[in-house]
C-alpha cells in the first residue's frame, strides 16, 4: 500500500484482492467463497468501476441478510437443460459464478442452459457472469429482477429494480460484453456517492415526494432512482423484471431477487467457428464507421473495460484511504452461519 493522497491509496493488484479476501475471511466466508467474491469485486476494480470494486464489499457487511441464516445452494428442480436455483440466503457475487457454471456445463452437454436463482442478494457486475460464459465459446445472457429502487415514469415511488441485462459473445479474439442497467443511476454508484459526500447528477433520482433530488440519502427516506431513457428503459427493466418471475422471484424471501442465467452453443446455428469469424467481421466494420471530426474511434461497448483491466493489472488500482482503513477493520464473525 502507498499513499498518493491523504485521501487515496495505491495497490497492486495483488495487495488489493489479499485485502478483499481478509475482509471476507474475518466476516466469516470460507476460502471458496472468499476467493469468488474477491475475484468478483476485484474485476470491477480493475476494469475501471471504482464504485462496485472494494467499497462493494462495505456493502456486502452492511447487508440486512449477512446476518440471517443461509443454506447450502441447492437446486429444487432439474432438467439436463435447465435448474432451478435456491441461493440458500449467500451472496449473489457467489451464487451466480456458481450458476453461470453450471449453465455453461448444461450448455456444453446439449447446446443449451438455462439457470434461475432466488433467496440470494447482491450478484454484483453482470459482465463478468457473462464474459465467463463467452469464454468457454458460449453465448450468455444473464437477466436480474432486483430490490425496488426504482420508480416507473410518472410515478412517486420505488416499483422495481436497477433490473440490469448483460449479454457475452466469444469472438475472434476478446469477449464481446454488453452489460447495463435500466436505471439511470446504479444504486451500487449510489451508496458509494452517499459514503462519500457526493451529490448525484441531475435527472437520476427523485426525493419521498416524487421531487427531483440529487441528495443520495433521499433514497433511505423513501425516494427513488429514475428509468434511464424513459418509457424505453422502462420496457426493458420490465423484461427483466418478466425474465426474474421466470428465474424464480415469486419464491424469493423478498419477491424481489430473479436471476436469470442462460448459455448457447452457437453451433445449435453455425460451426462455432464461423460465428466467431462473422461477429468478429461485423465488429470490426462498425468500428470502422467514419467518424465525426475531433472523434478517436468508434468504441464498442466493453472495449473500455479490457483496456482498463490491462493497465490495471501492470499498475495497480487506487481506493480511498477511508475504504481501505474499513476493510482492515472490519468485525469478525458477522456472517450467520450455515443452518
Amino acid at each position: 500500500m502507498k499513499m498518493i493522497s491523504p485521501d487515496r491509496v495505491h495497490l497492486t493488484a495483488d495487495e488489493a484482492r489479499a485485502l478483499s479476501v481478509s475482509a471476507l475471511k474475518k466476516a466469516g466466508y470460507d476460502d471458496e467463497q472468499a476467493g469468488v467474491i474477491a475475484g468478483h469485486v476485484m474485476d470491477a476494480a480493475l476494469c475501471g468501476y471504482e464504485y462496485s470494486g472494494l467499497p462493494k464489499l462495505l456493502n456486502v457487511f452492511e447487508h440486512k441478510n449477512l446476518h440471517k441464516p443461509r443454506r447450502k445452494l441447492k437446486a429444487v428442480y432439474e432438467t439436463p437443460m435447465s435448474a432451478m436455483m435456491d441461493g440458500g440466503n449467500n451472496c449473489g457475487m457467489y451464487t451466480l459464478m456458481r450458476a453461470a457454471e453450471i449453465a455453461i456445463e448444461k450448455a456444453q452437454k446439449h447446446g443449451f442452459g438455462v439457470v434461475g436463482m432466488n433467496n440470494s442478494w447482491m450478484s454484483g457486475r453482470g459482465a463478468i457472469f457473462v464474459e465467463t460464459i463467452a469464454r468457454a465459446g458460449l453465448i450468455g445472457i444473464h437477466t436480474v429482477s432486483s430490490t425496488r429502487h426504482v420508480a416507473p415514469p410518472g410515478a412517486s415511488k420505488a416499483a422495481y429494480g436497477t433490473n440490469p441485462l448483460s449479454f457475452g459473445f466469444p469472438t475472434a479474439g476478446e469477449p464481446f460484453v454488453i452489460d447495463m442497467g435500466t436505471s439511470a443511476f446504479m444504486s451500487t454508484d449510489l451508496q458509494f456517492r452517499e459514503r462519500r459526500g457526493e451529490l448525484l447528477p441531475e435527472g437520476v433520482a427523485i426525493d419521498a415526494q416524487g421531487k427531483p433530488t440529487r441528495n443520495p440519502t433521499d433514497m433511505r427516506e423513501g425516494g427513488a432512482l429514475l428509468a434511464f431513457g424513459g418509457y424505453k428503459g422502462f420496457a426493458m427493466a420490465m423484461a427483466a423484471q418478466a425474465l426474474g418471475v421466470f428465474a424464480g422471484s415469486g419464491n424469493d424471501q423478498e419477491k424481489n431477487y430473479g436471476y436469470l442465467m442462460m448459455a448457447m452453443k452457437p453451433d445449435l446455428l453455425m460451426p462455432l467457428a464461423d460465428y466467431r469469424r462473422q461477429l468478429s467481421e461485423n465488429l470490426a466494420r462498425i468500428k470502422s464507421t467514419p467518424r465525426q471530426p475531433g472523434v478517436e474511434e468508434i468504441r464498442l461497448p466493453g472495449e473500455r473495460s479490457f483496456k482498463e483491466r490491462e493497465k490495471h493489472l501492470r499498475e495497480g488500482i487506487v481506493i480511498d484511504k477511508f475504504i481501505y482503513d474499513a476493510l482492515l477493520a472490519v468485525p469478525e464473525g458477522q456472517l450467520a452461519p450455515y443452518a
